[in-house]
């Protein structure tokens, strides 16, 4: 495979975002999303406080150990900085970014008030950030995928005749 013009570009955005995405999932998962802005969410979402009180911590697990996987998925985008064109980095970062993206509708607006309610509009930027960012990084991997059916925006090399 040969690079086309756009295949280092698209690795080093690659790489930039999904610095600003492992910071920002990191801090959604532990700082934005705690107990208390889960009890505020399920509150506005129409339990009752002592049944967001007993559901909280079962679910802040839960919600904590999927956001350590995508941490994790982030940070391995980061990889892409390193100039190589491994094949299956491209796809890991892609179903990475295509599963965060869904969290644009998957998030309930109950979790974007309780979040502006206790940290200000602030608290609503980390999963904004990397939610809507990753719908527009999937967008661009596909885009350029489709376009020279190569990972990495890559060519076929020539075979001599």
């Amino acid at each position: 495979m040969t690079e086309t013009r756009w295949t280092p570009r698209l690795q080093i955005l690659v790489g930039a975002v999904s610095i600003v995405f492992t910071v920002g999932t990191a801090l959604q998962n532990f700082w934005i999303v705690n107990h208390e802005t889960l009890v505020r969410m399920m509150v506005l979402a129409g339990r009752t406080e002592a049944d967001a009180e007993a559901g909280a911590p079962g679910f802040l697990t839960g919600f904590r150990i999927v956001g350590c996987l995508y941490i994790v998925g982030n940070a391995a985008g980061i990889l892409a900085l390193r100039q190589q064109k491994q094949t299956w980095l491209f796809w890991l970062v892609l179903a990475v970014n295509v599963t965060q993206a869904v969290g644009v509708r998957a998030v309930p607006p109950e979790m974007f008030e309780a979040s502006i309610d206790r940290f200000g509009p602030v608290g609503a930027l980390p999963s904004l950030v990397t939610d809507g960012g990753a719908a527009l990084l999937s967008l661009v991997l596909l885009g350029f995928l489709i376009k020279t059916r190569r990972p990495w925006a890559q060519h076929p090399v020539a075979s001599a005749a």
